[in-house]
């Protein structure tokens, strides 16, 4: 969810007060399921998509076609890639219990169709999807054999005995690129199981996929480069910490390992900069706008002069064309960028 820049709503309605006629509320409610048929095509997801409206009048919607690009091997992506959480219902939502049931009546199977579509039209051409979700992977299949163009990037969450036949899964699945869950990849970091890491990155390079590792702690970067495992990409969180909910200092690293607080992505931020200035592999950065917390303007300027290679961030459908405008005038100012382009 958006703001403006001192929190107040924004959108084509906001502080805009007028008279609502019964008829016209009628008419209005009566338009509603013909809006979301059951079955739509991919061109009807896209005339959706074309009409979505941005979060804040202020903004204008940028060209469709190319935006500003990078590439992890042979695979060309877009600089601003399309987070999974929101479409799989997966919520940061702090203390709000009905954040995560909300997401998924709103994201339905038109909805994520409708997103994909829309991000296409604005030059997204990568989205991340769960690889755990069985249904969720069915639904990208079924995108793909519409026409949709859409590169997707496997988040792989394997068990220990499945740590190869996951990598081929996700090749099965039409991804082109997949990297380890943060969370395992925090946890097996932690608990020294760092060569399972590498076995995952080795059969992802086997199916032909572009390998990443992901983590929310710094010591998970660490961990892979000590034990000289190679990966393609790392997709590690950034975020500065000049926001309301941040991390409090009761939250010690002890209490969030446990992963039993909701207000943290990015512990370290500093000394995620200054490690990541000396890794020369691309870097995927996440959690830039603090869940929601952080406005784009501020979020992606940081983590582009920060060294991030690439922003993976959660859409909704009428924040893409917002937040493609905000990428593309930040890559196309003055960046105040230390760490070369790696991607």
């Amino acid at each position: 969810m958006h703001a403006d820049e001192q929190g107040q709503p924004t959108g084509p309605g906001a502080g805009r007060p007028g008279k609502v006629t019964r008829r016209g509320l009628l008419r209005a409610s009566l338009a509603l399921p013909l809006a979301a048929p059951i079955v739509m095509s991919l061109e009807e997801h896209a005339l959706l998509a074309q009409n979505a409206a941005p979060s804040s009048g202020a903004v204008k919607a940028p060209a469709a076609g190319k935006g500003p690009m990078g590439k992890i091997g042979s695979i060309e992506i877009s600089r601003l890639i399309c987070g999974g959480n929101l479409i799989g219902g997966y919520a940061h939502s702090r203390d709000l219990i009905y954040v995560s049931p909300l997401l998924k009546h709103y994201f339905t199977d038109e909805k994520i169709m409708e997103t994909w579509a829309l991000c296409e039209q604005h030059g997204i051409n990568t989205m991340v999807a769960f690889f755990g979700d069985p249904h969720l992977v069915e639904l990208y299949g079924k995108y793909v054999k519409q026409g949709g163009k859409m590169q997707c990037l496997a988040q792989l969450n394997p068990t220990k005995e499945d740590v190869k036949t996951c990598a081929k899964q996700a090749a099965d699945g039409g991804a082109v690129g997949a990297f380890l869950l943060g969370n395992l990849g925090d946890a097996w970091s932690r608990e020294g199981s760092v060569g399972r890491i590498g076995e995952l990155v080795q059969a992802m390079e086997q199916n032909g996929l572009i390998a990443g590792v992901a983590g929310h702690e710094l010591r998970t970067v660490k961990a892979v480069e000590d034990a000289g495992i190679k990966p393609d990409f790392y997709v590690k969180t950034l975020h500065d910490e000049n926001y309301w909910s941040k991390r409090r200092p009761d939250q010690t690293k002890e209490v969030i390992d446990n992963y039993g607080i909701d207000n943290y992505w990015c512990m370290d931020p500093k000394e995620t900069i200054a490690y990541m200035a000396g890794i020369k592999r691309p870097w995927i950065a996440y959690k830039v706008l603090a869940a929601g917390a952080i406005h784009p303007k501020h979020g992606f300027r940081h983590a582009f002069e920060n060294g991030a290679d690439f922003a993976l961030v959660g859409m909704f459908d009428f924040q893409v064309a917002e937040d493609v405008t905000v990428v593309r005038e930040t890559l196309a100012g003055k960046l105040n960028r230390q760490r070369p382009w790696l991607a």
